[in-house]
């Protein structure tokens, strides 16, 4: 229960923290409207799958040939943890977002766009290994390892198909910004007090 629950809590708050994700959804829903939002969320969603599938081989592995690399990757996640939670607690502007260029998209189109640009992020593939690294023992089932993966890529589903809804209403917009600033604060502190709890928290 201790692992799902750390699962859940640094996923939400994870999704919710700004990026590059969040920034590309933003942008395709305010430009081409909600259905070409809703179809870059479903990429995004996929492209968490695939970092979630490496993660899972990866860590397995260092679990069964090296205890001492498994707590050291352990330790850099904890330490990954804290410093996205206080770069997000310390963000005060908007997120950027380029919305000169309005070359038309087409489902697939929006769909490749949020697919690329999650897995191509360098911190999706840091969010995702050090979750694992933090709540994945030698104890922890495959089929309870694959539902994590599987609530990540469905909370980013989730997350990004609100914000898609939003941001292809204008009078939203603004709305949700103003949220965002606040939550940076919020999502900032909780993420470097987990950060800092499983560091210290002793091993599986």
């Amino acid at each position: 229960m201790t692992e799902i629950l750390a699962v859940a809590v640094i996923t939400v708050l994870a999704v919710i923290a700004p990026g590059a994700d969040f920034a590309m959804v933003v942008r395709n829903s305010y430009l081409y409207g909600r259905r070409t939002g809703l179809f870059a969320a479903t990429g995004v969603a996929a492209g968490v799958l695939v970092h979630v599938t490496y993660t899972m081989l990866g860590v397995g592995l260092l679990i069964a040939s090296s205890t001492a690399l498994f707590t050291v990757i352990k330790l850099i996640g904890a330490a990954y943890l804290v410093f996205i939670g206080v770069r997000t607690f310390r963000t005060r502007g908007e997120v950027e977002v380029d919305l000169e260029n309005k070359t038309a998209l087409t489902p697939l189109a929006a769909l490749r766009t949020g697919f690329l640009t999650n897995v191509l992020n360098p911190k999706t593939t840091l969010f995702v290994v050090s979750t694992f690294a933090q709540v994945v023992s030698s104890g922890t089932p495959v089929y309870q390892q694959v539902g994590y993966g599987l609530f990540m890529s469905f909370a980013h589903l989730l997350w990004f198909g609100v914000v898609a809804v939003f941001f292809s209403h204008d009078r939203m917009r603004t709305l949700m910004l103003r949220g965002q600033k606040v939550l940076n604060k919020v999502i900032g502190s909780v993420l470097a007090g987990l950060g800092i709890s499983l560091a210290f928290a002793p091993s599986h």
